[in-house]
């Protein structure tokens, strides 16, 4: 099979990620820290040292502030339920994925807040002006993705870091398509908050993920109880990172996310990140051209991950993926995207697109075979 729904999960994931997590398992799959015998200890100090790689990763100084979640939806609802109160207003953009426009929106609903959604140009950029323009005497928070799930445009998060930081509001991003493909340093864009998940770019498994929290921001626990840490006291340790990180770890995930941002750093982020915006650039290349299709969001490589949306004309994005599947043997995400005010943006909801992402591991031949694949299908619709 020719694998292109790397946006949706990364696969094949290294081969060192595979072996880490087996001898994890095999050898130290105790429950960290929670107990003074050797394999617990073991166990703990390996989930330390995945925190220290993933805080440097991100520029993090104190990686304490580093916190493991399940997920980046984990950790998105993490950071806006335990920061947010009765009477804020928060600017966000009609890029999001659901992950952050249904806590918002649920707590919009509730009257608990009000929500101001940017809207985004034709190619998919926020414009930070825009964000500027909607700054509030209550606003409180600013969240917005690092790259669009469905488009695959990189926002300016360094000028609306600048923005939040010059009028004291709370950035928070959502890095799940650019953590391990995209340089992002913390300080350096004036980042408080940053979601991000462990099974896309850092080439870990399900089940994992991770929550920076600057030192500006004192949130809410999520979840309350089991820690390893203050075991006496009936009320939630204050202390960081255990205030967050109630419960048995994923462990064994965490070593998988550890390996996986291993592989990055020694494979070198922007050689991962530069082999898939090529990728990218010569499918948009081979279709733009061609009236029988339908290209969204922006066309210069440079400005995108490794993401193209497309529309055959005269076919369901459904049928075009399940053809692509089926006579093919290639695998692609058709729908919506869990994005429905982007598709709304650009005109394609309810049908939604034909999502393709290659990631690392795909080949310039894969990509060729793809587009003939798309342009036969494409003929067969006359």
């Amino acid at each position: 099979m020719i694998y292109l729904d790397n946006a949706a999960t990364t696969f094949p994931k290294p081969e060192c990620v595979y072996e880490a997590m087996d001898k994890f398992m095999r050898e130290k799959g105790a429950n960290p820290g929670r107990a003074g015998h050797r394999m617990s200890v073991e166990a703990e100090q390996e989930i330390e040292k995945a925190r220290v790689i993933a805080a440097k990763l991100l520029g993090i100084k104190n990686s304490e502030r580093m916190i493991f979640t399940f997920s980046a939806t984990d950790a998105l609802n993490m950071g806006i339920k335990g920061l947010l109160c009765e009477g804020d207003h928060v600017i966000t953009t009609k890029l999001e994925h659901n992950s952050v426009s249904r806590p918002l929106g649920s707590l919009e609903d509730g009257g608990v807040i009000t929500v101001t959604r940017v809207e985004n140009s034709d190619d998919g950029l926020i414009d930070a002006d825009d964000i500027t323009k909607a700054i509030r005497s209550n606003t409180k928070l600013i969240i917005c993705t690092h790259a669009s799930n469905v488009l695959g445009t990189i926002q300016p998060i360094r000028g609306i870091g600048e923005i939040a930081r010059e009028r004291d509001l709370v950035f928070m991003v959502d890095a799940a398509q650019t953590m391990g493909v995209c340089r992002i340093d913390v300080e350096d864009y004036n980042i408080d908050m940053l979601a991000f998940t462990g099974h896309k770019g850092p080439y870990g498994p399900t089940g994992s993920g991770g929550l920076y929290v600057g030192e500006r921001v004192d949130l809410r626990a999520w979840r309350e109880g089991g820690t390893g840490f203050e075991p006496e006291s009936l009320s939630q340790p204050d202390t960081f990172p255990y205030k967050l990180e109630s419960g048995t770890p994923n462990s064994v995930g965490i070593i998988g996310l550890k390996t996986g941002l291993e592989f990055c750093i020694k494979e070198g982020i922007d050689k991962i990140g530069q082999h898939e915006r090529k990728l990218v650039l010569r499918m948009i290349r081979a279709l733009e051209t061609d009236h029988r299709f339908e290209i969204y969001g922006c066309l210069d490589g440079d400005r995108k991950v490794g993401i193209v949306s497309i529309n055959i004309k005269g076919l369901k994005p459904s049928e075009v993926g399940a053809i692509l599947d089926n006579t093919f043997n290639i695998a692609v995400r058709s729908g919506m995207h869990c994005a429905p005010h982007t598709h709304r943006r650009v005109g394609t909801f309810p049908e939604g697109m034909v999502r393709i992402s290659p990631g690392y591991f795909n080949t310039m031949e894969e990509i060729d075979e793809t587009i003939t694949g798309l342009k036969e299908i494409a003929d067969s619709s006359k």
